[in-house]
């Protein structure tokens, strides 16, 4: 116990460093924003077509359209910066969100849907390369648990919050709420010292495009399995609730794995960084396939409450060796496209699931759709073990001497 009270004096050392605390917060609300955007959708058009099925292809949609523009959108940034961008992304998805609530029929809700997906933010995107800049190397591992955390912690607040006005007398308030949290967040990240002063990495020149890399097409790979589970798995619960005539408990089990996403994050933030990145990601995928399997027999009650938290709390450790890995190992220049490129490919196939969860669940069975779920995490461990070769860059250990080198490099550039 004393042992970890002392790790965690790192995140008050981390929160004490300038520019910290301010790019946490500042992000957070667009990041709540998110965290609603979905089941946002998935009610509104299920209140207005009166079908689960819909309501799912209208999550797919959104997603879809979101995924094929995030790579390049993340390459956008990595050329010119953030601070246009965000600018003029932030305005455009929150007026969308707002047509959104205003269309009733199904045709119009999935073209919509369509358009408020190609115009969403990249709000983690540009927040998670900034870190690298505010923070020394041997403080890395703990800034990327913090921000994990920041992320997860709104999948806590949002569906309990959307669920809520969604249900109430007056559903359209859930969906202007997403819009105004955008409008508040984006802005305020846009505005921050360190978004507005960020300069992008110079590429390589002659180096080969982010697709040809191995290691990007290993993550690229396992985000086709990843995506496609969690689409799958984002619509069976609310459509399994739905069908079972308790909707109003798909915020208390999301909320629940959310909570658990956010303490297995900041844990993971604590271990030790002579423990590599890639040999922390495979033992924490592993016990991650261990304790999704048993969601397959749960009911959208306590025990898939309880299955979640075991799902979000190993999930969250995960994250934060994911980023270390890819940090590890992308090429020069790419700290933005190449997460974003990778959520093109895992966001296409999240979207493809979303699609056919809600058939599944509403044509077939939602348990069909939970069994769906921790096959993929089986499949993704399976291709990164065979794969690991070409992500071994992400097995070194930062010498003493590049740690002291790299505090050296953040106290000049914050004086």
């Amino acid at each position: 116990m004393a042992r970890l009270l002392s790790n965690m004096k790192r995140y008050k050392e981390l929160l004490a460093m300038p520019h910290v605390l301010v790019l946490a917060i500042s992000a957070f609300p667009a990041r709540l924003a998110y965290s609603m955007i979905g089941l946002g959708i998935f009610f509104k058009t299920q209140q207005e077509t009166g079908s689960v099925a819909v309501a799912g292809l209208a999550m797919g949609c959104s997603g879809i359209a979101g995924s094929i523009t995030a790579g390049i959108r993340g390459s956008v940034i990595d050329r010119w910066g953030q601070k246009w961008p965000l600018r003029i992304l932030v305005p455009a998805y929150s007026a969308s969100i707002l047509m959104f609530s205003s269309m009733h029929t199904k045709e119009s809700l999935l073209i919509t849907a369509f358009i408020l997906g190609a115009t969403a933010p990249p709000i983690n995107l540009s927040v998670r390369p900034l870190w690298k800049d505010i923070v020394p190397e041997n403080f890395l591992r703990t800034a990327y648990a913090l921000d994990s955390s920041m992320m997860s912690s709104t999948s806590v607040i949002g569906p309990v919050v959307i669920t809520t006005l969604a249900l109430s007398a007056h559903p359209a308030l859930g969906l202007s709420v997403i819009s105004a949290l955008m409008v508040i967040g984006g802005t305020a990240l846009a505005f921050t010292k360190v978004s507005r002063n960020w300069v992008p990495e110079k590429k390589i020149k002659g180096a080969q495009r982010l697709w040809q890399d191995r290691a990007i097409q290993i993550l690229m790979f396992e985000g086709c399995f990843i995506g496609f589970g969690w689409g799958v798995f984002d619509v069976v619960v609310p459509a399994f609730a739905t069908q079972e005539g308790v909707a109003y408990r798909v915020a208390w089990i999301f909320a629940a794995f959310g909570v658990a996403t956010v303490i297995g994050g900041l844990l993971g933030g604590l271990v030790s960084k002579r423990l590599p990145p890639l040999s922390a990601f495979l033992r924490a995928y592993l016990l991650w396939v261990l304790v999704s399997a048993p969601v397959v027999i749960t009911n959208p009650d306590w025990s898939m409450a309880l299955v979640g938290v075991f799902i979000g709390f190993v999930g969250g450790a995960v994250q934060v060796f994911y980023f270390e890995v890819l940090e590890a190992v992308r090429p020069q220049g790419s700290p933005t496209a190449s997460l974003g490129w990778i959520w093109s490919v895992e966001g296409t196939f999240m979207a493809l699931g979303a699609a056919v969860g809600g058939y599944v669940a509403e044509h077939y069975s939602p348990r069909i759709g939970l069994a769906l779920m921790p096959t993929m995490l089986c499949v993704g461990l399976f291709i990164f073990t065979v794969g690991k070769g070409r992500l071994s860059a992400a097995n070194d250990i930062p010498t003493q001497a590049e740690d002291l080198a790299a505090i050296k490099d953040i106290s000049n550039e914050v004086k």
